[in-house]
């Protein structure tokens, strides 16, 4: 199945005071139907340039960039013809702001029916249509009030309603969230979830919080310098050995000291084994002390997902068999290392 977004080699190279910035370095990125993807990574690694190229508020310096079967690159800078093709394009992409960019001077109702007022919907069709967005958002009873007057979730909900108005394909969202204490954090994603499989809506997200990522997102990629350096669906990089993002959605901490020798072994555990008792299970067949060092447990798309870090006592070589026990679980065991009494 094709993917609904799909990036091609972008690069975005902007020229500030005489030299140039690469803000993208060559990024591939594929969204699939009805997904929830986030990006994640710090400030300056490239989130927000390039959630900006896919609904082409930005035009790329290189590369490609194909929504819902139509590349939009291609559209760029290609005469009048292709500009109305864009913009047709872009009413099929909706596009949720940080901070919520809502008309001061405009009612509730007003600021949703925005959209179709550029489209030339008539006004009945439009108020119809506000309704229904502002009904959808649990917003109702707040279609005739003033955005000064709106909690920031409520701005966000409205901002939401807008984004809808055009029935788009894609939702992106950049940054949605972090304008918001976590409570409002919580309900507007779990909006966004909904509305997603609800709507039938592909979702491109955009966050410097890994909280996000677990909360809401099917698949997730991970931004440095201009660069995806790591992606692919949460339950793949959870059973990915090394995945630096599995490592920074369930973080273990360093490995503290225990004054013994041992081998350290990290433990992915998700659906049916994250039930079993396999620590009990493997202490009790096996007579073994085991030490755990660490241990993170979330659930995530319903299911639930973790990881644990512990110690057996002796070399790699003497817990060969309860490896084995483990990964006959359907767990996923990487050794992480052996430790012995002089370096513990």
């Amino acid at each position: 199945m094709s993917p609904v977004i799909s990036i091609a080699d972008l690069r975005k190279v902007y020229r500030v005071r005489g030299r140039e910035v690469t803000a993208l370095d060559g990024v591939d990125l594929h969204v699939h139907e009805g997904e929830v993807y986030g990006v994640v990574g710090t400030s300056g690694a490239g989130k927000s340039t390039l959630i900006r190229c896919v609904n082409m508020l930005e035009r790329p310096t290189s590369g490609t960039i194909t929504v819902d079967g139509l590349e939009l690159t291609r559209l760029a800078g290609q005469g009048p013809r292709a500009g109305r093709e864009l913009r047709a394009a872009r009413r099929r992409i909706g596009m949720v702001f940080q901070h919520f960019n809502l008309l001061s001077s405009r009612t509730v109702q007003d600021n949703v029916e925005l959209p179709l007022e550029i489209i030339g919907l008539d006004r009945t069709e439009r108020r119809r249509k506000a309704a229904e967005l502002l009904d959808l958002v649990g917003l109702a009873d707040k279609a005739r009030v003033y955005p000064a007057q709106l909690s920031g979730g409520q701005k966000q909900r409205v901002g939401i309603a807008r984004a809808l108005a055009g029935d788009p394909k894609v939702l992106l969202s950049d940054e949605a969230t972090s304008a918001l204490d976590p409570e409002t954090t919580r309900s507007i994603l779990e909006l966004l979830r909904d509305l997603g499989r609800q709507l039938d809506l592909t979702v491109l997200l955009i966050t410097h919080e890994m909280d996000v990522i677990k909360s809401v997102c099917d698949s997730a990629a991970l931004m440095r310098d201009g660069r995806v350096v790591e992606s692919g669906r949460l339950a793949d990089l959870l059973a990915t050995p090394g995945s630096e993002l599995a490592r920074e959605l369930f973080p273990l901490g360093d490995l503290p000291g225990t004054g013994r020798a041992g081998t350290v072994l990290e433990i992915t555990f998700q659906g049916d084994t994250a039930a079993q008792p396999f620590i009990s299970q493997l202490a009790r067949t096996y007579n073994v002390d085991l030490n755990i060092l660490g241990a993170a447990v979330e659930t995530i798309g319903g299911r639930q997902v973790g990881r644990m870090r512990v110690e057996l006592p002796g070399s790699f070589e003497q817990n060969v068999v309860p490896i084995g026990f483990l990964r006959e679980q359907g767990l996923q065991v990487d050794v992480a290392g052996h430790r012995t009494e002089a370096a513990a």
